[in-house]
């Protein structure tokens, strides 16, 4: 059997294609070398001008971390009650006749107030009264002749009783009458008269109130962790949005032997006396507990501590104006806060200079332009207003 070589020789490359061949490789692999040495040059030259050119300066607020007095205080929110308050009412039915009140008055006590129709009342009265009168007589006459021996004791003893009974039915129908005139039960001021002479009332229908503002309560609740830190006689502070810029001073007066069962908290009382009568029941009012002596802290405006997962960070300004300042990185322990101020109890010492605003785009060694033009509240005991 031959074997044919014709075709094998026909598919050999010729010595000039194995040349070209060789020659585009080469091309590519030069350009390809070109290319990378190109990218290679041009990222040093970048990187080169990066370093020359530096991170960009960031504007901060800077201040220096100073000790400070703090008053423990525990902070709540009370309501306003009158030391004695009421919303009168008639215990029986009747047609207003005449009202003697005036809205706003300051009224004693027993001083009448509304009266009701009481003449069918008035009128049993008189009848039971003159069946009293002859009871008396009956009574007297029945003694003498019981002392003179010509009645025997049964008969003594009767009209006695009956005597007794009349004079009973008296009083109670003069507490009926007493019952259609609605009188103060205690000295105080008159509040805005619900009805007007004609009406006709239910029992139990609100009819005035009566306030007594000399000296007003102020109920607030604390936790029941806190209730260890309050006693009687505690200085107690109370500011009202009516009043801006004014403190009422009281004193805690009572604390509910109790804890509530919905919210785990303890009602506290505070006295407070009440020149002019400003104090108004109802009224709702921010309230401030000293607890405990006054101690030192380091503190810092709140917006100069930065929180995350590792803990709580401040930025300190480092180096001088005329070399530039850069930020360094402190990890802090923060304590109490009071207002727009936080207490800083490891980390720091008095008279460091920390950035207290702008922290956010910061990390160490930015180079930093400090203009305290605008600095952050720092205020121990804000009181923001509504525009």
């Amino acid at each position: 059997m031959e074997i044919d070589h014709t075709q094998d020789a026909a598919e050999a490359p010729t010595p000039s294609t194995r040349k070209r061949m060789i020659l585009m490789i080469l091309a590519v692999v030069l350009f390809l070398g070109l290319l990378g040495g190109f990218n290679l040059f041009k990222g040093m030259m970048m990187g080169r001008a990066m370093a020359g050119a530096g991170e960009p300066p960031q504007t901060v607020t800077a201040a220096q971390a100073k000790e400070e007095a703090w008053q423990p205080t525990l902070r709540a929110v009370g309501t306003v009650r009158a030391r004695q308050g009421a919303d009168l009412a008639f215990e029986v039915p009747g047609v207003v006749v005449r009202i003697d009140a005036t809205a706003g008055a300051e009224v004693r006590p027993g001083q009448p107030l509304v009266s009701l129709n009481d003449e069918t009342e008035a009128s049993q009265l008189r009848q039971l009264q003159a069946a009293a009168a002859l009871a008396k007589a009956t009574l007297r006459r029945a003694k003498d002749q019981f002392e003179a021996k010509t009645i025997s004791p049964a008969e003594f003893e009767t009209a006695e009783a009956d005597f007794k009974a009349k004079e009973a039915a008296v009083q109670s129908q003069a507490a009926v009458v007493a019952k259609k005139h609605l009188v103060a039960p205690f000295a105080g001021r008159v509040g805005i008269v619900g009805t007007s002479p004609g009406a006709y009332l239910n029992p139990g229908t609100a009819v005035i109130t009566l306030q007594q503002l000399d000296q007003v309560y102020l109920d607030f609740f604390l936790p029941q962790r806190e209730v260890v830190k309050v006693r009687g006689g505690q200085r107690v502070d109370a500011v009202l949005d009516a009043f801006p810029g004014r403190t009422f001073a009281g004193k805690v007066t009572a604390v509910n032997p109790k804890v509530e069962g919905n919210t785990r908290n303890v009602q506290v009382e505070a006295t407070f006396s009440n020149p002019g009568r400003l104090l108004v029941p109802g009224m709702f009012a921010n309230v401030i507990l000293d607890v405990g002596g006054r101690t030192m802290n380091l503190t810092l405006p709140q917006t100069a501590v930065t929180y995350n997962p590792y803990g709580a960070i401040v930025y300190l300004v480092k180096g001088e104006a005329a070399s530039g300042y850069k930020a360094q990185q402190v990890f802090v322990t923060t304590g109490e806060t009071r207002g727009d101020q936080v207490a800083i109890l490891k980390g720091l010492k008095p008279g460091d200079l920390v950035v207290t605003s702008g922290s956010l785009k910061l990390r160490n060694g930015t180079p930093l332009v400090v203009d305290n033009k605008v600095q952050p509240s720092s205020d121990p005991h804000p009181n923001p207003q509504e525009q």
